[in-house]
């Protein structure tokens, strides 16, 4: 895919900045379970919160296609850190991006484009993850402001987060069409954040649940009108599908290379491992996955773009993109050997972070529900 100069410009200062500032404290991340501070500052100074926020607003600007060339460079470092830029430019903006009044984009995207504040996505319920019709949180207007009650658990970004776009509903016997989103700050009467929960990957990225009891939300907090909730939530899932979709393409990118670099050094019955056929065909598949998997999410880019809805084109990419990533991470775990079930060599880490993709915005399941729903209804 041909990117603009400025965008392979931004991705090169990108991947320095991972090689000399976030690579060489990945295991310290991986064991201490945080990003350190003067890491997420250097983040900042780089503008890497502001990726996809105008440049009006103290933004960089980058449409889908830049995001996810970014989104692929990220896929090579630490995942936790990686997803709590990711995060915050992916689906906790772009709702206010998209939907925000001229006044709520003025009051809170200078200060997420900075990192002063840091976004959260919040939809997943205890009875509501992979339905986000089924949503229990209840939002009443009454006078000025909207009264939220009900809970939301796995929000990604929650420890750090100042901004929370939560979706609420305000007119349950509409379903999906009376749902709502609201711009929820850390420090609203009635709103909480509980403890940080224990991940088997994602080390460094808090996730965390919320709770709203009679939260009380300014009127004008609102975003996008009643009803425009569900809409939003369901671009911005398709879009952020995408987005890891092009972060796996890097992920088995990095893997390819640490197998590479492997198979020609390490020795075993007296030849290299890169003489053994059967493991040149491992890596051959290895190859074969990743370069199938970047052209599924360049035909989904390409296809939003356009201005096209891309819903199966997302939902694909985004199905086979984390099932390769599953095949290669596991494949480079066997190339390595007991090497690579030991924690010296990084990739159990990588294999415990790539169990993730298959879960979150959208499962496996949901994204094949939605292709043969696509298929059935002859979009």
């Amino acid at each position: 895919m041909q990117l603009p100069a400025e965008v392979r410009q931004l991705c090169d200062e990108i991947g320095r900045f991972i090689r000399n500032e976030v690579d060489p404290r990945s295991r310290w991340i991986e064991e201490n379970d945080q990003i350190p501070y003067d890491l997420l500052q250097k983040a900042r100074e780089l503008g890497l919160f502001g990726l996809t926020i105008p440049e009006e607003y103290g933004g960089i600007g980058l449409d889908l296609a830049g995001k996810c060339a970014v989104e692929e460079e990220m896929g090579k470092t630490n995942y936790g850190f990686a997803t709590v830029i990711g995060n915050h430019t992916g689906i906790s903006t772009t709702g206010i991006v998209a939907l925000g009044t001229p006044d709520q984009k003025r009051k809170y995207l200078p200060r997420m484009a900075s990192g002063e504040w840091i976004g959260a996505f919040a939809l997943t319920e205890p009875q509501a993850g992979s339905d986000p019709a089924a949503l229990r949180t209840r939002a009443v207007r009454k006078g000025d402001r909207y009264i939220l009650n009900g809970e939301k658990i796995y929000i990604t970004n929650a420890g750090l987060a100042n901004v929370f776009t939560v979706m609420a509903v305000t007119d349950a016997p509409k379903g999906i069409k009376g749902i709502s989103a609201f711009v929820v700050e850390r420090n609203f009467p009635g709103f909480s954040i509980g403890r940080n929960e224990l991940k088997m990957g994602m080390h460094g990225c808090t996730t965390a649940p919320l709770a709203f009891t009679d939260c009380e939300v300014p009127a004008e907090n609102l975003l996008g009108g009643e009803g425009m909730g569900y809409i939003q939530a369901m671009k911005t899932l398709t879009a952020g599908r995408v987005t890891i979709a092009a972060r796996c393409v890097g992920m088995m990118d990095k893997l390819i290379a640490q197998c590479v670099d492997y198979m020609k050094v390490r020795t075993q019955g007296g030849r290299k491992l890169a003489e053994y056929q059967g493991l040149q065909w491992m890596l051959a598949d290895m190859s074969v996955s990743r370069d199938a998997a970047r052209g599924l999410a360049e035909r989904a880019i390409e296809t939003i773009v356009r201005g096209e809805r891309g819903t199966i084109e997302a939902s694909t990419a985004k199905l086979f993109n984390t099932e390769a990533l599953a095949r290669v991470v596991d494949c480079a775990v066997q190339i390595h050997g007991g090497m690579g079930y030991m924690r010296e060599a990084g990739i159990e880490t990588t294999y415990r972070d790539a169990r993730i993709v298959r879960i979150y915005e959208g499962s496996s399941e949901i994204q094949r529900n939605i292709i043969a729903a696509q298929l059935l209804k002859g979009d």
